[in-house]
Order: C-alpha cells, then sequence, then structure tokens
C-alpha cells in the first residue's frame, strides 16, 4: 500500500527530504524487488477503472508523452488530445483542461515549471510503459494521424505560407510540422497515407513547408530560399517534402498523385532526386529514375552538382549504383562550384565502395581532373591517404601518378609525403614512372623536402631508400637542402639517414642565409644533430656564414648552448677568438652581451682564449658588454682573470666598463667594479667628455 500511494502522489514529492544519495539507494532498492513495477502496476490498474473520460485521457497522455520525439509542453499536449480524427476543422471545446488530463493520470505525469513541459513522473515509468508494447497499439500512427489531421484543418491551412513564427493559437502546428514523418515513417498505415497525400498536394502553399525548412535548413547552405509575397517557400512540392522527410514509402503514392513535373527544382534549387542521392535513399531514388521524363544529369541550381555527385559524396553506394543503370546518365559531369566529378568526390572521401562501383562502368574517365585546379581523384585520394582508393586507381593504365594540379604544382606522391601518409608513398614510390624528384614550381620542394618539413620520418626513410632520390636537391625557394632542414629543426634520425647516403654534402649552405647543416644545429641548440655532423670529418666545424659570416661558435655563443659550444671547442680547427665581419665580436663576446654565464665559463677555461679582445667594429671588451647589459656573473668572472684591463675604453664612445654600467643604470656591475682598487672611477669617455 505504501508504494502505491507512492506512485499515485509523486515519486519526487514523497522522496524530496532525501539527500540525492538517499533517493538514488531508494529507488533502486525498489526497482530492485519489482517494487516500482508491481505499483505502476496498480496506479494502471486504477486509471483505467476510472469512470467517464479519465481512462481514455490517461492513457492518451502517457502514449505521448512516452513516444514524442520531443517533451511536449501543456498546450501542445491539450490540443492534441483535442483532435478528433475524421474531422475536418478544430473544435475548441474538445481540448481538455490541463487539470483534467493530470487528473485522468493519477500522478504518473507532472508539468516542469520552468519549461511547462510535460513529464513522467520518474524515468523507470517510461521503461516500464515501453516494456509492456500491449498498452498502446500502434502509437506512432495514432499520432502521425493525429497532426496530420491537424495540419489538413481548414483553420490551420488559412494560415499564410510566409507567417514566421507559429501563430499561439496553434499551438500543435510546430511539432506536427516537424515529426509527422518520423511518426509516419515509424507507423505507416492506409489513413497516415490517405492524410498525408491530402497534405502534401498543395504542400508549397501551406505554413507547414515554411516551418519544414526554417527548421531542417536555416543557417545551413541550404537554407537560402527566396519568399514570394503569396507563395511561400516557392517550389517546395509535396513531392519534393516526402523526399526531404525520408518517408520512401510514399514517393510512389506521391507521384501516382497527380502529374508532377519531376525534374522541377525547389526554392533551394534541388530537384527531388537531389535529395533522395543526398539522403541516400536508395528505394526513392529507384522509384523516381523509372520515370523516363526524369533527367538523371540535372544539377543543383546552388551548387551544381548532379545527383550522382551527391550520391558519390555522401558515400551512398546504393543510390549510387541506381542511375548507372540508365543509359542516359553521364557518368563524369563535373559541378559547376569546383569542377570535381563524381569519382574525384568518392575518392577524396575515401568512399572505396562507391570508387569500385564507378570505376565498372567503362564511359567513367579515372583520370578527369578538376576544372578549377585540375586535380585528379588520385590526387585527392593520395592527399587524404586513401590506400584502398589509391590503390585501385593505380590499377587503371589510364591514370597518370604524376598528374599535378595547378594550385600548388604537387602531385599525388608531394601530397602523401606533405601529410605522412605512408602507405601511400609506398605504393607511388612501387611504380617506375612515378617521378620521386619532381619539385613543384610553386614553392620549388620535392616529395622529401616536404616530408621533411612535416616531421614524417618514417616517409623520410622510405623516399630515401630507393638510389634514384635525390637527397641532396636544392630547394629554389632559399637554396636549401634536405639536410639542412633536418639539421634546423634537430631530426637526428633524419640527419643520419640522409648522410648514410653517399651523394650527400654535409657542408652545403643555403643560397639565403649561407648556413649549413652544423650553424642551423648550433643557432638551434639541436646537441643530436651537431654531434652526428661533427663526427664526419668532412665537415667543417669552423667555415662562417655568407650573411653575418658567423662561425657555429658564435651561434651557439650567442644563443646559450653550452653543451655545443662544449662539443665545438673539442674540434681541431676550430678558433674561439675567431671575429665575425659584421659586428666583429668573438664568440665570447656574444656570450657576455647576452648574458649567458654557462658559455662564458666554459669558453674561460681555455688558455687561447682571449679574454680582453674587443670587437672590431664598436671596440666593446667582453668586459665592456657585460657591464652594459648589466650581466654582474659575466662581470665577476671577467675581473678574475689577471688578463682583463677593467678601465679599457671602446674605440667608438671611449666608454669605459664602469661608464657602460653606469650609462643604461646598472647598479650591480658598477658596485662589482668599483670594488676593484685599479679601477679609475672618473675617468672621461672621450667622445662625450
Amino acid at each position: 500500500m505504501g508504494i502505491f500511494l507512492l506512485v499515485s502522489l509523486n515519486i519526487d514529492a514523497i522522496l524530496g527530504e532525501m539527500t540525492i544519495r538517499q533517493r538514488r539507494k531508494k529507488l533502486e532498492v525498489m526497482s530492485r524487488g519489482n517494487g516500482l513495477s508491481d505499483a505502476y502496476m496498480a496506479t494502471l490498474t486504477r486509471l483505467k477503472a476510472q469512470k467517464g473520460n479519465k481512462p481514455v485521457f490517461g492513457l492518451k497522455v502517457l502514449m505521448w508523452v512516452v513516444h514524442s520525439q520531443r517533451p511536449l509542453r501543456a498546450e501542445e499536449l491539450s490540443h492534441a488530445l483535442g483532435v478528433e480524427l475524421g474531422s475536418t476543422d478544430l473544435d475548441l471545446e474538445n481540448i481538455p483542461s490541463l487539470r483534467t488530463l493530470l487528473s485522468s493520470c493519477l500522478g504518473l505525469v507532472t508539468v516542469e515549471a520552468s519549461s511547462s513541459t510535460v513529464r513522467l513522473v520518474h524515468f523507470t515509468l517510461h521503461e516500464y510503459l515501453l516494456s509492456h508494447a500491449t498498452l498502446f497499439r500502434s502509437p506512432h500512427s495514432i499520432i502521425a494521424e493525429v497532426c496530420l489531421t491537424y495540419l489538413n484543418f481548414g483553420c490551420i491551412r488559412d494560415f499564410p505560407p510566409t507567417v514566421h513564427s507559429v501563430p499561439p493559437e496553434a499551438p500543435l502546428l510546430e511539432y506536427a510540422s516537424y515529426y509527422w514523418g518520423k511518426h509516419a515513417k515509424m507507423g505507416m498505415t492506409g489513413g497516415v497515407e490517405m492524410l498525408a497525400l491530402k497534405l502534401l498536394d498543395q504542400f508549397d502553399k501551406h505554413i507547414s513547408a515554411r516551418l519544414l525548412l526554417m527548421r531542417n535548413f536555416q543557417g545551413t547552405g541550404w537554407g537560402s530560399y527566396t519568399d514570394q509575397a503569396a507563395g511561400g517557400p516557392t517550389g517546395f512540392t509535396g513531392l519534393h517534402a516526402v523526399v526531404v522527410l525520408e518517408i520512401q514509402d510514399l514517393v510512389a503514392p506521391v507521384l501516382d498523385m497527380k502529374d508532377w513535373d519531376v525534374n522541377a527544382a525547389d526554392c533551394m534549387g534541388s530537384t527531388p532526386l537531389t535529395w533522395a542521392a543526398r539522403g541516400g535513399q536508395e528505394e526513392a531514388a529507384e522509384v523516381l529514375l523509372e520515370r523516363a521524363d526524369l533527367d538523371p544529369n540535372q544539377a543543383d541550381t546552388r551548387y551544381g552538382r548532379t545527383p550522382l555527385s551527391w550520391a558519390a559524396g555522401r558515400g551512398n553506394e546504393g543510390v549510387v549504383r541506381t542511375p548507372l543503370e540508365r543509359r542516359d546518365l553521364d557518368p563524369n559531369q563535373a559541378d559547376t562550384g569546383y569542377g570535381r566529378t563524381p569519382l574525384s568526390r568518392a575518392a577524396g572521401n575515401g568512399d572505396a565502395g562507391v570508387v569500385k562501383i564507378l570505376l565498372e562502368r567503362e564511359d567513367v574517365n579515372p583520370d578527369q581532373t578538376d576544372t578549377e585546379y585540375d586535380k585528379s581523384p588520385l590526387w585527392w585520394a593520395a592527399d587524404k591517404g586513401h590506400e584502398s582508393v589509391v590503390r585501385m586507381l593505380l590499377g587503371r593504365q589510364d591514370v597518370n601518378p604524376n598528374q599535378v594540379d595547378t594550385e600548388h604544382d604537387q602531385t599525388p606522391l608531394s601530397r602523401a609525403a606533405m601529410n605522412g601518409h605512408m602507405g601511400v608513398v609506398k605504393m607511388l614510390l612501387g611504380r617506375e614512372d612515378v617521378n620521386p624528384n619532381k619539385v613543384d614550381t610553386f614553392d620549388g620542394r620535392t616529395p622529401l623536402r616536404w616530408a621533411l618539413e612535416n616531421g614524417h620520418e618514417g616517409v623520410v626513410n622510405m623516399l630515401l631508400e630507393p638510389e634514384d632520390v635525390n637527397p641532396d636537391q636544392i630547394v629554389t625557394e632559399n637554396g636549401r637542402t634536405p639536410l639542412t632542414w633536418a639539421a634546423e629543426r634537430g631530426q637526428g634520425e633524419v640527419v643520419k639517414a640522409l648522410l648514410g647516403r653517399k651523394d650527400i654534402n654535409p657542408n652545403q649552405a643555403d643560397s639565403f642565409y649561407g648556413h649549413t647543416p652544423l650553424t642551423w644545429a648550433a643557432k638551434n641548440g639541436c646537441e643530436e644533430v651537431a654531434k652526428v655532423l661533427l663526427e664526419r670529418e668532412e665537415v667543417n666545424p669552423d667555415g662562417v656564414d655568407s650573411f653575418h659570416e658567423r662561425t657555429p661558435l658564435m651561434w651557439a655563443a650567442e644563443a646559450g648552448h653550452v653543451g655545443l659550444v662544449q662539443m665545438l671547442l673539442k674540434r681541431e680547427g676550430v678558433n674561439p677568438n675567431k671575429e665575425d665581419t659584421f659586428y666583429g665580436q668573438t664568440p665570447l663576446g656574444w656570450a657576455a652581451k647576452n648574458g649567458h654565464e654557462g658559455v662564458a665559463k666554459v669558453l674561460l677555461e681555455r688558455e687561447d682564449v682571449k679574454p680582453d679582445q674587443a670587437a672590431t667594429t664598436e671596440g666593446q671588451t667582453p668586459l665592456s658588454l657585460a657591464a652594459g647589459n648589466g650581466h654582474v656573473g659575466i662581470a665577476k668572472m671577467l675581473l678574475e682573470r689577471k688578463d682583463v684591463n677593467p678601465n679599457k675604453a671602446d674605440t667608438i664612445y671611449g666608454r669605459m666598463p664602469l661608464a657602460w654600467a653606469a650609462k643604461n643604470g646598472h647598479e650591480g656591475v658598477a658596485k662589482v667594479l668599483l670594488e676593484r682598487e685599479d679601477v679609475k672611477p672618473d675617468q672621461v669617455a672621450t667622445i662625450e667628455g
């Protein structure tokens, strides 16, 4: 008796004093012991035993709440239950009040105050009602008939199709317009079909046509349709609607209803066959294509794509097969937007099944390129890494594996290498007629270079295996070899693979900066790469670049790469006092200027390093550079050396280190200098006086 009262009153209300955990535990215990099921059964028995129309209303409410496609608002549900099947207009006296609906359900449903939606008292009730199928016979058929009866009412048909929102006096209009098709698909009967045909006969003049379009397509590329003053969504006929709603069982009856123009485009520029192709509706496409007057090649006016193009692009194999059976079909017709064929669409999307079907047609051109950028189906498949499609296309003798596009001038191999598709690269390299060294004219890059730039080491190793691949090919844009790119990016394994080739020059500098691979590694702190390069005897460890004429040691010192500085100093032939010609600074000068104490320490440990060597351009010593930039630690290290003159002035301004520190406000360095007895605090700069 207690459980019965729990359900008949309101579960949420009874459990309201409990915590969430307590409520869940209580309901789980009741559910395991079949307490709720017994209570639901008892309540339903009591519901059916009510007097008058309450049992009918109660079961109808439960049916709608359980089987509706979204939660219904109270006013929607009231109007739904006020529809009398077979009537031609709405009788307001038949619409029950909310109190009548709720009282007839004995507490099994409730209305949310925030949204005014009707819901079951607990989720377990939904599961219980669904498990007892005999409670509601053909619920979707009944709901579909109610929605269609409502839409066919005279008062609804009187609304102009140009209305932008649902009139408040017709609260069920929105739900009926949106969902009658879904219910009809799940419960098609003779009655549903008859009511649907009545609605669809003049559908483009019905307000529900506009509501349907606004819901399904507003905000999308298909939503820009033209409203006319009296016609609303022009051309969106019942034949278009039944295909858009994907009610395939109604396509043939609608076609038989009257003499339709099956090639007519709706307000979105699409024919019924286009919609069937887009939605993958094989049966609908088959019925439409049986019409001799249907043009299978008619493209939509918005994107210029044929039904075959849409079906192929969406991977709808069944729909692709159907139009291909027509002799008057052009399987190579390109769209007017990008000039892509159906095969191009399928290849780019990796739909191997569709590609196979299309290639079985003798009149399909497997190598037809897009009209915009000349990208072939193979190019698209290689770009996206669709191995099965690439394999099928390469099996055709009339496919050019070296076809370049006109946008980037890249071959399929370049695209696959650029995107790291190893399987595709392997297949293409297996072809004798594929050029692995093809340079694109847009960026001047080879497939190897594309793979390197994008960090695809597996592809790089694969490309280096064939002897005919040039590992030292210079890119025309900046004169850089693959080795310089790998060195700059610290790709140690790639550098090893490249150096494993005998036909590579490890000292080849780029033409823009004049950096060798070792310079790039030193500049960017790539120790692993530098180690590999320095193990090669022919690598010049002290060569200068042509842009700033700095050595690798200078670049490493300037950037503070201690490990690289140590590594370079171990090589014979490295001059630690060498000056660049642009600034005239030594490696120690660069370290002092930028405050790299670790580098300065390593350099000062060398006996052959000159700690007081002034730059040839401005004449600043390492101490002056450290003082002028406020690097106290380096200043202390330099002052510990006996061969450092703390009063040495530069040749441009005649400032000594103390003057540089004072000028730039570096009190810490000034304090360190003034602690020295031999520092002259009153020394005057020769330029500023």
